[in-house]
């Protein structure tokens, strides 16, 4: 018993200093304008604007850092992982900032985006590092390919404002509604219907919601696996 107490500390400590590295990325902001460099996704303390997220982000690894709301941001990517400003949905779940940041886990005509309501209280993106995961219904990663090492973590539980991770879908974000239950199946074969195989499993029922990382995992291996050929 104190053993495993013991390793669950070890994790949790190992998780929450992650959350705090810096990682090489780029961000858009709202004139365009594209600056290279260090970025942090849940950086603590308040942001610089209410009911907003923010990332943190400096030129060079000896800068100082400063902070960027998501109102001064059109997009950001950390690593192979890009995010896109988006403002609270009219309808559905939205744990997070009135204007916060959504990740993009498919860039398809009808686009997946996926949210999550924060980590604690205070601030940042919502986003955070966590060991060994995928992307998922309660865990994280870019298109549920993380197997081992250091994933993006944009899993479930509650965060600052009690949100939970939540999938939306649309052309943009402007226009997107929550994925649910009950319009899987017709959005999820929209967005992946160039790849009938996967088309067909969906309609078997193989895939849902609670396994979408797995969706998304085995979209992206047909798509890659068809690119080759």
């Amino acid at each position: 018993m104190r053993t495993t107490i013991f390793l669950s500390l070890i994790i949790l400590s190992f998780t929450s200093a992650q959350a705090q590295k810096w990682q090489s990325g780029t961000f858009t902001d709202v004139k365009g304008n594209r600056e290279t460099g260090f970025i942090r996704l849940n950086p603590p303390g308040k942001g610089p604007i209410k009911d907003e997220g923010f990332i943190e982000f400096k030129e060079t690894e000896k800068n100082n850092p400063y902070k960027l709301s998501a109102s001064d941001l059109r997009s950001f990517i950390v690593a192979k992982d890009s995010f896109v400003v988006a403002h609270a949905p009219q309808n559905g779940a939205w744990g997070k900032e009135e204007t916060d940041f959504v990740k993009v886990v498919l860039d398809e005509p009808t686009k997946l985006y996926v949210a999550e309501g924060g980590k604690g209280s205070g601030g940042g993106s919502g986003f955070g590092i966590s060991p060994g995961v995928g992307l998922g219904y309660g865990t994280g990663g870019y298109g549920g390919g993380v197997g081992g090492g250091i994933g993006i973590s944009l899993g479930g539980g509650r965060g600052r404002k009690g949100g939970k991770t939540v999938y939306y879908y649309g052309a943009n974000t402007a226009e997107m509604k929550q994925l649910t239950d009950e319009n899987f199946e017709d959005i999820m074969t929209d967005i992946m219907g160039d790849e009938p195989d996967v088309v067909e499993k969906i309609h078997a029922h193989q895939f849902g919601l609670k396994n979408i990382d797995k969706l998304v995992a085995y979209y992206n291996a047909q798509v890659a696996a068809h690119k080759k050929q």
